[in-house]
């Protein structure tokens, strides 16, 4: 029976409930949003949710594995039973909300916009008008500018992952990128291809509906138990000092506490 058991979840067959029962969870993500997930020069994935899903896993004493998908593919892949868990880097919104489950929020990150440095450009429309910003599809920052900064002139150019952004940011073709400010540090400033960029402006707080409330793991409408069992093992996680310790590792100076 475990045999078949195990079967059905590689195949997507067999529901959160079953998939409990067997002691495994089965997390989606987009691999491309360093220091969150990425792969290493060894082809393993690495950086800060998967370490907090690691730890999550262990907490609620369950065997982890991980299923890759573009950013914006992620919900529906979750509803096709493809995994049971988004487990890269989503943000808790209102508009997220109609369709998935969320846990209670893990940990938050600002939003920011990074762009040359001697631009003196600021994350406003009047700022951007006549400029082309680069953001991730299907995240929060995309959606915010497409609602506050592309109906007054500014020009928004979606990409499938954030890594093309900063290439076309450097070689560029953009003037911007809206990014989570700790995947733009520790992915971008941080490195060589990041000299001469720099955060412009401070971290958007304006619309806490497109924003969201904070970065937890997204969940088939009706899955309560695993909801349940995850915002234990969270709630342990946090106050063991565990989600503070793996921030001040992948973005040290960076407060990650949810409100």
């Amino acid at each position: 029976m475990k045999k078949l058991n195990a079967l059905l979840i590689g195949l997507g067959l067999l529901t959160s409930v079953q998939a409990l029962a067997e002691g495994t969870l089965r997390y989606g993500l987009e691999s491309q949003y360093a220091p969150f997930e990425s792969r290493n020069a060894h082809g393993d994935l690495e950086g800060f949710d998967i370490d907090v899903g690691n730890a999550i896993c262990k907490a609620a004493q369950l065997k982890c594995s991980w299923v890759e998908s573009s950013f914006d593919a992620l919900i529906p892949a979750l509803q096709a039973k493809k995994f049971d868990a988004i487990n890269s880097a989503m943000n808790i919104t209102e508009a997220r909300a109609k369709n998935v489950l969320f846990t209670k929020p893990i940990y938050a990150i600002p939003t920011m916009l990074v762009a040359k440095q001697g631009e003196n450009l600021q994350p406003t429309a009047a700022a951007l008008k006549g400029k082309n910003i680069g953001v991730l599809q299907g995240s929060i920052q995309e959606t915010y500018a497409k609602k506050h900064w592309e109906p007054q002139g500014v020009t928004i150019t979606s990409y499938q992952d954030q890594n093309q952004v900063y290439n076309d940011l450097v070689a560029g073709r953009l003037d911007a990128t809206l990014v989570m400010s700790a995947s733009g540090q520790e992915g971008f400033l941080n490195k060589p291809q990041g000299k001469g960029f720099a955060f412009a402006g401070g971290p958007l707080n304006d619309d806490p509906e497109v924003l969201g409330v904070g970065i937890g793991f997204g969940l088939r409408k009706g899955d309560t138990e695993l909801k349940q069992k995850l915002d234990t093992a969270i709630n342990q996680i946090q106050q063991d000092g565990t989600v503070t310790k793996l921030a001040a590792k992948y973005f040290p100076g960076i407060n990650v506490g949810v409100k």
